[in-house]
């Protein structure tokens, strides 16, 4: 091809990142010398200097000249001719997912792919590993902040996501659903938030908010990476320290007892794969929406495969025992974090790879099929408060409750689910039906219930992630429980809140958490 063939056509996708690539890091090298020079010397920046600190643009032209190629993608695709634009960070990372939105692009509408520097500046605690290397001495934020580029809290937003972005004549079309300074304000939170560098975060996401099931996490990850067969290479854990294949026992269980996880407001634990794709991290996010709105705010720009939220509920059904599981079929949302966002009137669905997914699992794990699943596992509607007392406003509540046909009640799963429908991630939700910590009378059967049912809910999971082929998509790539009530009140239709005062089930055995793999089953799936 010559140079003119290559100016006519633009660039290849291959070329088009290796471009980005290089200009981003030219980029952040002109900075950090920038900033180094003038902790040393006190010299400042010229404005041709700061020209350089720029992120790299990369821009897509469309004009259909004959017939328009049709697909049914949700990703990678046009819905009218014209320029789309989107400025970019980290394009080593994102390799892989750039060159899957570019290829089609490319090969199959013919689109025109240019690469550039843009007007954006990075901001300089972007390019530093901890946000305050230079800030020492006489250095304060306010000297640096009047010679270098900072973040401009006005100019990182969802607008895009959130439908508010507005056409203009000669203005290009979002390329994607967050620009660069957008991306990287997500990363550094995620460091905050979870104790862990971001490019550990696995595409397998699982959020919980009780300890309990981050113990069974670990454990079925020890054993992952002492199997002589298996695909795990390295269990990495907040505050940056990692367990690797061939580690003894007792390394291992030193350095998760080392580990500071208590540092952090979620600590995430991501256990890495040999292929370097399809691993799996697994977040304790805490307790509420507020958190859960949080967490996924930040992990969306990851474009992430799919989450799933893991946790407790309060079963709303009299049916319901203590060691049941839910899983949602339907959202009803009280959480009043995402009502401007999303109004309460649009629905949220069940993805259905996910159902069937997770149905399946439990039927493997539990050995239960039919009506015998059906008293285990209930599908149906959960709804999600922002309230942990919401039993004191029980009048006001039980007619919305009954309407809903709810099942079950919690904090956070109906405000994760929303997340991944505003932010195109796939999504999904199993929950536990436990008690409260005032139902403390109960049997030692009981507790060894617990326990048990804990250990054998997680590996549901692990199940689901292993064994199908079609359930949660990934990404659309453009895509504590509750107070469950501390007394048995019941509603004239017999709906119960709180947990059944029916003795509990025989405790079930323990759980075989080795064997199974978190990922396989959503790792060949079809793209939504």
């Amino acid at each position: 091809m010559t140079a003119s063939d290559a100016d006519e056509k633009g660039l290849t996708p291959e070329q088009a990142v290796a471009r980005l690539e290089h200009l981003h890091t030219a980029a952040c090298t002109a900075l950090r010398e920038a900033l180094a020079r003038y902790t040393e010397t006190g010299a400042v920046p010229t404005a041709e200097e700061r020209l350089k600190f720029r992120y790299p643009e990369l821009s897509v032209d469309w004009r259909p000249s004959g017939a328009v190629h049709f697909t049914r993608r949700a990703w990678a695709k046009f819905q009218a001719p014209g320029l789309y634009s989107t400025t970019i960070t980290q394009p080593t990372f994102f390799r892989q997912y750039l060159l899957e939105q570019l290829r089609p692009l490319a090969e199959e509408f013919g689109a025109r792919i240019e690469v550039g520097s843009s007007n954006q500046e990075i901001p300089y605690p972007f390019v530093t590993e901890a946000g305050d290397e230079f800030v020492h001495g006489e250095l304060s934020v306010t000297d640096l902040a009047r010679h270098f580029p900072t973040a401009v809290l006005a100019n990182v937003g969802d607008e895009i996501v959130d439908g508010l972005w507005e056409f203009e004549d000669g203005r290009p079309r979002p390329l994607a659903l967050f620009d660069a300074v957008r991306i990287d304000y997500s990363l550094r939170r995620l460091i905050h938030y979870t104790g862990t560098d971001w490019r550990t975060i696995q595409p397998w996401i699982l959020c919980t908010n009780y300890q309990r099931y981050v113990d069974h996490f670990l454990v079925w990850a020890l054993e992952e990476l002492a199997r002589p067969d298996g695909v795990y290479t390295a269990l990495v854990l907040p505050g940056g320290a990692v367990v690797r294949r061939g580690d003894t026992p007792e390394a291992a269980d030193a350095a998760i007892a080392a580990a500071p996880w208590h540092r952090f407001q979620m600590p995430a634990y991501s256990l890495l794969r040999s292929d370097g794709r399809g691993g799996i991290t697994l977040i304790n996010i805490g307790v509420g929406p507020s958190n859960a709105k949080n967490a996924t705010d930040h992990l969306a720009v990851l474009r992430p495969h799919c989450w799933l939220m893991i946790g407790h509920c309060g079963g709303l059904r009299q049916s319901q025992t203590i060691g049941d599981y839910v899983l949602a079929h339907g959202y009803m949302r009280r959480d009043r974090i995402l009502d401007e966002l999303v109004p309460p009137e649009v629905p949220v669905p069940a993805l259905a790879e996910v159902q069937v997914a997770l149905q399946t699992a439990a039927e493997r794990v539990t050995g239960e099929r039919g009506d015998a699943l059906k008293r285990r596992l209930r599908t149906g509607t959960v709804v999600s408060y922002d309230d942990r007392n919401w039993e004191l406003r029980w009048s006001q509540e039980r007619r919305r409750i009954n309407h809903g046909r709810a099942i079950a009640v919690d904090m956070e799963s109906a405000t994760l689910a929303t997340q991944g429908y505003r932010l195109r991630v796939p999504y999904g939700t199993l929950l536990c039906v436990f008690p409260t910590s005032r139902c403390t009378a109960r049997s030692s059967c009981l507790a060894r219930r617990r326990a048990s049912t804990s250990g054998r809910w997680a590996s549901i999971f692990i199940s689901a992630w292993r064994r199908s082929s079609c359930c949660a998509a990934r990404s659309a790539r453009c895509t504590r429980a509750s107070s469950a009530a501390s007394t048995s009140r019941r509603s004239d239709n017999g709906i119960q809140i709180g947990h059944s005062q029916a003795a509990p089930r025989t405790p079930l055995e323990s759980p075989c958490l080795g064997g199974t793999s978190l990922v396989a089953m959503l790792s060949r799936s079809e793209k939504i």
